[in-house]
């Protein structure tokens, strides 16, 4: 998750000590296993792992403040960002991610031959370094790749201080949009000033693609405003057993 305020951040108190949490809802039961833990300013981040009784594979699941971010089952709205952005210009060599989360937008992306450097924005310092030390087992084969720098700051000082850089591309999953929120103060990050800022790093022809839990017609005239040509997108996904739809923005820089 990605805070608004302009401020680089500090490590928080993190933990990995696995505890165990039975969950009896459903035809199988369910254990749930606490892999980490940490507290910062922003709240707590608790990485755990979902166990099915009926011996299906285990499931990472990552949740922010009690509220469920993501989990390694269902990513395919992940990967669907990173096609939208990637499939939006011709030559996608420089990209900005905004949110590491499990590291599935951040794959997408590497699997494209087009992109030669990725800067990844991430302000939970302790989940960058779960994906670093293994406790998130993908993790360090992912951040190898010596395409990715990655960042541990707040995005909207990384935008800010980007100086000269410009990008091809820049993908946006820092919360769950701007009608669901997990941190109010991110709401800065849907607006027309931080909307702007990311339009003025973007190259000629470049473009930029948000994620939403819904629908959010505002954020769309706000992109309309900043880049004149956006559009919105509905995505459908299966999780955890249920139907459900996400939304993806996109927006282009003429």
């Amino acid at each position: 998750m990605i805070h608004s305020r302009p401020f680089y951040c500090t490590l928080g108190r993190a933990t990995n000590s696995p505890r165990r949490v039975p969950y009896r809802g459903g035809v199988d039961p369910v254990e749930y296993v606490e892999l980490a833990r940490s507290e910062s300013e922003r709240g707590e981040l608790v990485l755990r792992e979902r166990r099915s009784g009926g011996g299906g594979p285990a499931v990472l699941e990552l949740r922010a403040n009690g509220v469920f971010v993501m989990d390694s089952v269902e990513h395919a709205s992940e990967q669907a960002l990173a096609d939208a952005a990637l499939d939006a210009v011709a030559e996608p060599r420089r990209v900005l991610v905004g949110g590491l989360g499990l590291g599935f937008t951040l794959d997408r992306v590497l699997g494209d031959h087009r992109v030669e450097h990725v800067d990844v924005v991430e302000i939970e310092p302790a989940l960058v370094e779960w994906m670093r030390d293994g406790t998130i087992p993908h993790g360090r084969q992912l951040l190898a790749d010596d395409r990715v720098r990655l960042v541990v700051a707040d995005i909207a000082a990384a935008v800010s201080e980007a100086g000269d850089t410009s990008y091809d591309v820049v993908l946006l999953d820092v919360d769950n949009g701007p009608g669901y929120l997990v941190h109010e103060t991110n709401a800065a990050l849907y607006d027309a000033p931080f909307l702007t800022a990311v339009r003025d790093r973007l190259a000629d022809g470049g473009a930029l693609v948000v994620w939403s839990a819904a629908r959010a017609p505002g954020l769309l005239d706000v992109l309309r405003g900043v880049f004149e040509d956006a559009s919105e997108h509905r995505h459908e996904v299966r999780l955890q057993d249920r139907d459900e739809h996400y939304w993806l923005y996109a927006a282009h820089r003429r």
